[in-house]
């Protein structure tokens, strides 16, 4: 997970490095980053149901080879198309480890305070991961070389994959026969591409562009007819049991718009810093690492015990409460902002998403049977993809277009950019209300009652009972 994630903001510090070195043109850089997410995005959910059918042991185990050897072949790539292909097989190791991550967890910890603690390390080794990465990319880049960006997964895929052999217990699976459907995953494998494609086109193209309106008919095209030939096939690829669990639909929902609304946070806030305030690059990461400290600490320290005495559903509803918080300061953010008082607050708040993210983990996870640990998995980590892509493309593109609008009205730069992006987390703060709606109505689980008993362990095979989530 630190690796994986690690990955996704490392290299995005050293972008300059690499296209004065390879000879990168400005659009083909852009693909350093595309080629990884759009592999990444597209092969999670066909991942995570391969871990279920052959084992979900193998297919971390070889995702994490696969990522470790692409990462040695991007860091001694001497031309674009050499690292552009690296990226796309790390984006597809990554997929096929990350994909069965949580599926493994879920099954080795089924005592609810454990498994609130586990996806409570795994929550903060993902916040760590981000955090660390954007510090780490520019200090090895201008220390050592660009390339070391790619070298610093070496050891730690090596020691993962030495851990992981001896730690994980083996695990048969339940045979490609179970759901060896092949047409089902060439459908959905195409329709994720070509939309994670599209989006990511958006800024180029535009968003009502023949280019982006014609592939995203096409990929919706082609996920309905995956939809379609899972409800009659015989052996599914996602059998669509899964989705009729409340805890799964609306858990893989809430994630998708939280993690679009917050990319407003993540990226918006840091060029706000740079653009508007003349943050430099260092000033504005130790701005911004308040905000990855009491995510980390939140979700490392407090949420296991807050989920085991009031319940997941009510921790979620809380931390995205404390979201709202952070993206309504942010939509009246001033040009001559003070840090102290306008600015920490918001640091502050975001620990909401350390208290919204295990939450919501386990609520995507205690819905699905045993079975289908890794399907659930891959799927989960498919919404927060397209979520993320949702993101990138909507509140960057809104927050582009009012800054321009402004600008021609005669605005000064700096009040036109702010304009721009109090759009941005305005939209940004809509997603949110519409996840704190369908968590209220369509997550409606019990809480945990104070002093229970941990239930017993289910058998292997069987659905796992609601109670026995964190």
């Amino acid at each position: 997970m630190l690796m994986t994630i690690l990955d996704g903001s490392i290299v995005t510090v050293a972008m300059p490095a690499i296209q004065s070195d390879l000879g990168f043109t400005p659009v083909g850089l852009s693909w350093v980053v595309n080629a990884y997410l759009i592999a990444f995005g597209s092969l999670l959910l066909l991942a995570g149901r391969l871990g279920d059918l052959i084992g979900r042991k193998r297919m971390f185990l070889a995702g994490t080879g696969i990522f470790t050897a692409a990462s040695l072949l991007a860091g001694i790539a001497t031309s674009p198309g050499v690292l552009i292909a690296a990226r796309f097989l790390q984006g597809v190791g990554s997929a096929m480890s990350s994909a069965v991550g949580l599926g493994i967890l879920v099954t080795l910890f089924t005592v609810p305070r454990e498994r609130a603690r586990a996806i409570a390390v795994f929550s903060f080794t993902g916040a760590a991961g981000a955090s660390l990465g954007q510090v780490l990319g520019g200090v090895l880049t201008d220390a050592l070389a660009w390339n070391w960006i790619f070298f610093i997964n070496l050891p730690i895929g090596l020691a993962t994959l030495l851990v992981a052999l001896r730690a994980l217990p083996a695990d048969r699976g339940l045979g490609l026969g179970a759901g060896a459907d092949v047409l089902g995953a060439l459908l959905v494998t195409g329709g994720l591409m070509t939309g994670i494609y599209a989006v990511v086109k958006i800024e180029e193209y535009g968003a009502g562009s023949a280019h982006t309106l014609g592939l995203g008919a096409l990929a919706v095209a082609l996920l309905a007819g995956f939809l379609v030939r899972q409800a009659k096939a015989e052996n599914p690829l996602m059998p669509l049991r899964i989705l009729r669990s409340r805890s799964v639909s609306g858990a893989n929902a809430v994630q998708m718009l939280m993690v679009a609304a917050l990319f407003s946070f993540q990226i918006l806030v840091a060029l706000y810093l740079q653009k508007v305030l003349g943050y430099g690059a260092a000033e504005t990461g130790l701005a911004m690492l308040p905000a990855a400290a009491v995510i980390g600490a939140v979700s490392l320290t407090v949420s296991a015990p807050l989920i085991a005495r009031f319940g997941e559903r009510n921790i979620l509803l809380t931390g995205l409460v404390l979201l709202l918080g952070v993206l309504g300061l942010l939509t009246r953010v001033p040009v001559h902002a003070s840090y102290v008082t306008d600015l920490l607050p918001v640091m502050l708040l975001a620990a909401g998403f350390g208290l919204a993210l295990p939450a919501l983990t386990s609520l995507a996870m205690s819905g699905a049977e045993e079975k289908d640990a890794g399907l659930a998995s891959g799927l989960f980590n498919t919404t927060q993809q397209i979520g993320m892509a949702l993101g990138i493309a909507v509140l960057s593109t809104l927050a582009a277009t009012r800054t321009e609008s402004l600008t021609a009205a005669g605005r000064p730069a700096a009040e036109a950019l702010t304009g721009g992006y109090h759009l941005a987390f305005a939209v940004g703060a809509g997603l949110l209300l519409v996840a704190l709606a369908i968590a209220f109505t369509v997550l409606r689980r019990p809480a945990a009652r104070p002093g229970a008993r941990p239930e017993p362990v289910a058998p292997e095979g069987a659905k796992v009972p609601a109670t026995m989530a964190p």
